[in-house]
C-alpha cells in the first residue's frame, strides 16, 4: 500500500515521537507469507497499520527449533549456540551454560549511544526484525514472535540510541529494543516511559525466557539498517519530486528552451534516466504556452537549466537502486548462524553484511548533491536580469528593495553543506573485537547523513518553488503546464506574493516541511 513517512521536521527524540497521535490505520500486514515492501514497513511504521503473522510461520519455527536443539543436544559446533561470539568463537559452551549464556548476549551489546530512535524508527525496526525471524532459519523460540508482533499492536515501543552499528549486523540498537526481553530497559507505552518489563506487563505481553540462541537471534541481524534505510528512502522520494517541481517550474519562470526535453532530442543518446525524466517534465509542463514553437526567450539556456533532466533522472535511478536494496533486505533472513533448508543445518553466513545499502545511498546522496548544485544556479539566474530579463533579485520597485537578494546566501549554505553530506563515509577503517571484526560498510552512518541532506535539499527546493513562483508572478499572462500551475498553486497556498521586502526565513520553511510531508509528491502535483 502506499504510505507516507513522518518528515524529518517532526522527528523527535525519543520512542514516543513523531506521529504519536495518528489514528490506527485499518490495514492489516501480513507478515511471513511473501515479500515485505517499503510501503509496507511505512505502514506500520508510521501509519498504525496492525501486524499479523502468516498461518505458516509459527510451523516454519516450531521446525526450526527442533532442529537446533537437536544440534545442541549432538553437541555440535554452532557459533552463538554452542560457541561464543566474535572473538570469543574459539570457547566452547558448556551444555548448562547455553541459556544463561544467551541471558547474558542482549545486555552486554546494548551499548548504543546518542539519540533515542524515534517513536517511527523503533517499531519500524522491530517490524524489519519481525519479517526476517519469520523465514523460520533463526531457530529462536516460537513465542517470541507473537511477543514482537504484539509490542507493535499494543504500541509499546522500547527505547534504544542509535549509535554503535557498524553496518554488519546492527547489534547495540536491537539490543537496546529487546533489553525489555531480558528483563531490562525501557520501554514507551500509553504515553509513559516504564521500566522494560513493566511495560510488556501493561500490555498483556509475556514474552518466553531466553533459551539456547534466542539472544543472538534477536539481534545479529541489520534489521535497523533496513528500517532506517526505508525511511530514508520514503523521505528522499518525496523530496527529489518536489525537486523536479520546482525545476519545471523554474523552467516555466525562465521562459527556457525546451527542446532539450524533446523526445526526439533526447532519443539521439539514451542515456541512463534522462528519457523517463524528459518525459516527466513534459508532464508537468503539458499545457504550458512555453510548450508552443517561439515561445522560449533564447536558443539555447544556463546549463542549470538544460541538464535538469538527465540530472534529476540519474537521481531518480539512484532512489530507485536503494530501494531495491532496502527491499531485499527486508525480505531476506540476516541471521547467522542459520538453518539451512531440508538438512537440520546450521552455518555461518555474511547475510547480514549491508554493502551494497551502503553504496547505494552514497551514491544517491552524490546525485542528490548533483541536483542541488543546479537548483542553486538556477535560483541565482532567476534573480539576474542580464539573464532572465526580470528585475535584479525580484526587487519590483528596483534597487531601494532587496529582493530576494540575500535568500541566495542561505541557498549557498545549503548548498555547500549538501555536498559536504555528499562527501562518502568509506568502510571502516578501525578493526574491532581482537580483529576478527576488520571491516564494516558503517551503512547506519551512511543512511543517517543521507537523511539530513535530504533535509537540506528540500530546504534548497523550497527556496527554488517560492523564488520561480515569484519570478512567474512577475512574467505576467503566460499560462502554465497543468503540474507547474499545481505546483505554483500549492506555493501559493503557502506564502503570499513578494511585492514588498518582508521576512522569509520562516515562510521557506514553512514550504518545505510541506515537501517533507508530501505536499509536493508526484501524485500530488499531478492532482
Amino acid at each position: 500500500m502506499a504510505a507516507e513517512t513522518t518528515s524529518a521536521s517532526e522527528r523527535r527524540d525519543g520512542p514516543d515521537g513523531g506521529t504519536s497521535g495518528r489514528p490506527r490505520s485499518a490495514v492489516v500486514i501480513e507478515v511471513g507469507s511473501g515479500p515485505v515492501t517499503i510501503a509496507d514497513l511505512i505502514a506500520v511504521a508510521c501509519d498504525g497499520a496492525e501486524v499479523a503473522l502468516a498461518p505458516e510461520v509459527l510451523p516454519r519455527l516450531v521446525q526450526a527449533r527442533s532442529s537446533l536443539e537437536a544440534s545442541a543436544a549432538a553437541g555440535r559446533a554452532v557459533y552463538g549456540l554452542t560457541t561464543g561470539l566474535g572473538a570469543a568463537v574459539d570457547t566452547a559452551l558448556a551444555p548448562s551454560e547455553l541459556a544463561a549464556f544467551q541471558r547474558r548476549v542482549v545486555p552486554a551489546r546494548a551499548v548504543g549511544m546518542g539519540g533515542h530512535l524515534t517513536r517511527e524508527e523503533v517499531r519500524a525496526t522491530l517490524f524489519a526484525r519481525l519479517c526476517g525471524l519469520a523465514r523460520g532459519v533463526s531457530g529462536i523460540t516460537p513465542g517470541f514472535l507473537p511477543a514482537i508482533r504484539d509490542m507493535l499492536n499494543r504500541g509499546v515501543h522500547p527505547v534504544a540510541r542509535r549509535t554503535g552499528s557498524l553496518g554488519e549486523a546492527d547489534l547495540a540498537p536491537l539490543a537496546g529494543l529487546f533489553l525489555p526481553f531480558a528483563g531490562g530497559g525501557e520501554a514507551a507505552f500509553n504515553g509513559q516511559v516504564l521500566p522494560g518489563p513493566e511495560a510488556l506487563a501493561r500490555a498483556g505481553i509475556v514474552p518466553p525466557a531466553l533459551g539456547p540462541k534466542d539472544g543472538i537471534a534477536l539481534i545479529n541481524a541489520s534489521a535497523f539498517t533496513a528500517a532506517t534505510g526505508a525511511l530514508a528512502a520514503a523521505e528522499l522520494r518525496g523530496v527529489l519530486d518536489a525537486m523536479a517541481a520546482a525545476g519545471a517550474l523554474s523552467l516555466e519562470a525562465f521562459r527556457a528552451n525546451l527542446s532539450v526535453i524533446d523526445p526526439r532530442a533526447v532519443a539521439l543518446r539514451p542515456a541512463p534516466g534522462q528519457a523517463a525524466a524528459s518525459e516527466r517534465l513534459r508532464g508537468l509542463l503539458a499545457g504550458s504556452d512555453l510548450m508552443q514553437p517561439g515561445a522560449a526567450r533564447r536558443v539555447q539556456d544556463p546549463l542549470s537549466f538544460r541538464c535538469l533532466a538527465p540530472v534529476l533522472g540519474l537521481a531518480s535511478l539512484r532512489l530507485d537502486e536503494a530501494e531495491a536494496a532496502v527491499a531485499t533486505e527486508l525480505s531476506g533472513a540476516a541471521d547467522s548462524p542459520a538453518l539451512l533448508a531440508g538438512t537440520g543445518e546450521f552455518v555461518s553466513t555474511v547475510n547480514f553484511d549491508t554493502t551494497a545499502i551502503a553504496l547505494c545511498f552514497e551514491a544517491l546522496g552524490l546525485a542528490l548533491a548533483h541536483a542541488a548544485t543546479i537548483s542553486a544556479f538556477r535560483i541565482v539566474k532567476l534573480m539576474s536580469p542580464g539573464l532572465s530579463d526580470l528585475p535584479r533579485f525580484l526587487a519590483r520597485q528596483g534597487g531601494s528593495r532587496t529582493g530576494f537578494a540575500t535568500v541566495q546566501k542561505t541557498a549557498a549554505a545549503l548548498e555547500a553543506e549538501i555536498r559536504h553530506l555528499a562527501v562518502p563515509v568509506g568502510p571502516m577503517t578501525m578493526a574491532v573485537a581482537d580483529g576478527v571484526e576488520d571491516y564494516a560498510p558503517m551503512t547506519p552512518r551512511v543512511i543517517d547523513k543521507t537523511r539530513m541532506l535530504g533535509d537540506a535539499a528540500s530546504r534548497l527546493a523550497a527556496i527554488e518553488l517560492v523564488v520561480a513562483a515569484a519570478a512567474v508572478d512577475q512574467r505576467g499572462g503566460i499560462r502554465l503546464g497543468t503540474g507547474t500551475g499545481r505546483a505554483q498553486a500549492l506555493v501559493r497556498g503557502m506564502v503570499d506574493p513578494f511585492d514588498e521586502d518582508r521576512a522569509t526565513g520562516e515562510e521557506f520553511e514553512a514550504v518545505s516541511e510541506a515537501i517533507r510531508a508530501g505536499a509536493f509528491r508526484a501524485e500530488a502535483v499531478a492532482a
